[in-house]
């Protein structure tokens, strides 16, 4: 199937699956015309690439689950490979959160100095 097929069974762009392309985690074949060519497996593949990217994993986390990308994420059991990059992210959002509530509170004390309330 060509991008824009891909694309619309998937919900993504085509600039999306050109983006899935270089950064390696979808591939294509050039057809005769240049166009580039899916084959079916490419539409779970999106869909999964999408779920991780949505819940919050980054294109370089996406790659790292390179064998988690044939199943059906959203249906079957986890892929113990995405649990613990959503464990690692978790945490990293978490310490984000503590961060910038100490530098809330840094800047609520200092507006009250600077207001006198």
């Amino acid at each position: 199937m060509r991008i824009g097929e891909l694309a619309e069974r998937t919900g993504a762009s085509p600039r999306s699956l050109r983006y899935y392309e270089q950064r390696g985690l979808l591939a294509s074949e050039r057809a005769a015309n240049g166009y580039r060519e899916y084959g079916p497996e490419a539409v779970d593949r999106v869909r999964n690439i999408r779920l991780l990217l949505e819940n919050g994993l980054t294109s370089e986390d996406v790659r790292e689950l390179q064998d988690c990308l044939e199943l059906d994420l959203a249906r079957e059991p986890a892929c113990a490979e995405a649990v613990a990059l959503y464990e690692q992210r978790l945490r990293a959002v978490r310490e984000r959160i503590e961060a910038l509530t100490a530098t809330e509170r840094r800047i609520e004390r200092r507006l009250a100095e600077e207001t006198g309330t």
